[in-house]
């Protein structure tokens, strides 16, 4: 069971995990041993709340496909158990992260001293490159 808020709880049955083997280099275990770990976790099927559900679809992440599954696959450790650790940590990241509420933003205006600040250190910078000119004698 993944406790994802005080409220909010997955399941064991909403989470599959599968052992792949890992990529790169292994040394002498690298074809024999599988120790990184694919995370499947299907979004509409699961028992989110329907608010987690939307801000997880909306969500412009490659992890998450259009079928909304999201796919986890974590390989840092050398350890099975690292692995699923760091998979199971990662998802919940990413659905704490997609149902933060975002502050709207409130479109400002610049105070007029600081359009004249502006300005005044615009036609300054021209003055003194306005002076960089060949002299006529």
């Amino acid at each position: 069971m993944l406790k994802i808020t005080n409220a909010v709880e997955l399941a064991d049955w909403e989470i599959e995990i599968t052992q792949i083997r890992a990529q790169g280099a292994g040394g002498q275990n690298v074809n024999k041993v599988a120790s990184a770990v694919h995370l499947r976790f299907d979004i509409l099927r699961s028992s989110l709340p329907p608010f987690y559900k939307e801000q997880l679809m909306a969500l412009s992440d490659q992890r998450v496909s259009k079928d909304g599954i999201i796919i986890i696959k974590a390989q840092s450790f050398r350890t099975l158990e690292l692995n699923k650790e760091d998979a199971l940590q990662r998802l919940k990241a990413l659905i704490l992260e997609a149902a933060k509420q975002q502050k709207p933003r409130r479109p400002t205006k610049p105070t007029k001293s600081s359009q004249r600040r502006r300005v005044d250190s615009k036609t300054k910078k021209g003055k003194t490159k306005a002076l960089r000119g060949k002299i006529d004698l």
